[in-house]
């Protein structure tokens, strides 16, 4: 196991009617901004639980976070927090809002004049508002986390950024927001906290056994409740269990003293930032390529997935196994009615050309041994036409 140093201060406020918890963890003389996207929080009665929780506060709103967020939007939320001189901020939504509200806490404060300076990697961080977080989708993991992804619409960019600095004072979790959810945002809650643990995990051994075996304990509850979220949508403990899963899946516990990948996100990024593909889809495309052809690498890794979470342990020569298990990754996902192939999405050899060109032209060099050039990953995606 590799050296760490961690840290996580975030306060889970989990289960059944915990949405009017937000009064008491909110300072009483705070000016809120609560941020949110659509209107499915109208539809759903969250918007009503938190407006009545925050009765004795003053608050305002800003609505319309974009699924992929976007910079230009965010930045009208910073000009409003300043127009009423906010001091809190309450995202309610996915991991799209919550993202969003992190790079506005930031942007708020920054001092520099372009804060997009901060994601691109050439501004530093060093304020941001407190917020607080109620989940309503569970996918990315953000509510106990400090990362973020923000796209800037104007040069199609996708990028991440981190820092101490965003992470939540609280998050509320309660699985019940979680029962009208669309199947497609179910789906793809389940996928994009899939390959969340994927990218932690099958990389190559360093004898982490306790981060190894929480991993694949994550990854069987997805298996096993992911198909069942989709025929029972207001089963209280699928539910429960998927939330709960997915927040652990990018918490940053499961990562500590072990190598990263996080490719399959860089290059899924660059497909949602040129053809709008949802996250959870670019990542259901490009994981089983990537695992093809990195398999030398990532065998031992691969193989403890298969007979560990998938019970891929048959009497056979460890190449086919390795086969086996990528096969049950790719059908996993297609069980969770999301399609594995460029070509099922209408896109072709550009999209293949355009991806690996980006990447190239940024001069990244990706996965745990920083060995995926533009080149490898032209091969990743060719696997997935």
């Amino acid at each position: 196991m590799n050296n760490f140093s961690f840290a996580n201060p975030v306060k889970i406020i989990f289960g059944k009617e915990t949405i009017k918890e937000i009064s008491k963890e909110i300072p009483a003389a705070a000016k809120v901004l609560v941020i949110y996207g659509g209107g499915s929080i109208k539809r759903n009665g969250v918007y009503n639980q938190v407006t009545d929780a925050l009765k004795e506060h003053t608050f305002f709103e800003f609505s319309g976070i974009e699924a992929n967020p976007h910079y230009e939007t965010c930045m009208q939320a910073v000009a409003l927090i300043k127009e009423k001189k906010c001091d809190f901020l309450l995202a309610v939504g996915g991991g799209s809002v919550v993202d969003a509200t992190k790079f506005i806490a930031a942007a708020a404060c920054f001092d520099g004049p372009d804060p997009w300076t901060m994601v691109a990697g050439k501004g530093k961080i060093e304020k941001a508002m407190p917020f607080g977080v109620v989940l309503t989708l569970s996918a990315t993991g953000s509510e106990m986390n400090c990362g973020a992804v923000i796209t800037k619409a104007e040069t199609q960019d996708k990028l991440a950024f981190h820092s101490s600095l965003v992470y939540p004072k609280f998050s509320v979790l309660d699985p019940t927001t979680t029962f009208t959810l669309p199947p497609k945002q179910t789906s793809n809650g389940v996928i994009d906290t899939f390959v969340h643990v994927v990218e932690q995990y099958v990389t190559y051994p360093v004898n982490a056994m306790l981060q190894d075996m929480f991993a694949e304990s994550i990854l069987k509850v997805l298996v096993k409740e992911g198909p069942k979220a989709l025929k029972q949508p207001k089963d209280y403990d699928v539910r429960a269990n998927l939330m709960w899963a997915s927040t652990w899946g990018l918490n940053e516990w499961i990562a500590q003293g072990v190598p990263q990948d996080w490719a399959t996100h860089m290059i899924g990024h660059e497909l949602t930032a040129l053809y709008g593909l949802d996250h959870a889809q670019t990542l259901a495309i490009v994981l089983p390529g990537l695992l093809k052809v990195k398999k030398e690498q990532k065998g031992d890794k691969i193989l403890q997935m298969g007979e560990q979470v998938f019970g891929i342990n048959d009497n056979k020569p460890q190449a086919v196994l390795i086969e086996n298990t990528i096969q049950a990754v790719e059908d996993f996902f297609e069980e969770m009615q999301v399609k594995t192939y460029l070509s099922d999405y209408g896109l072709g050899q550009e999209a293949v050309d355009a991806v690996a060109n980006r990447i190239s032209a940024r001069g990244w060099m990706l996965g745990e041994h920083q060995d995926i050039s533009g080149e490898v990953v032209r091969e990743i995606l060719k696997l997935r036409l």
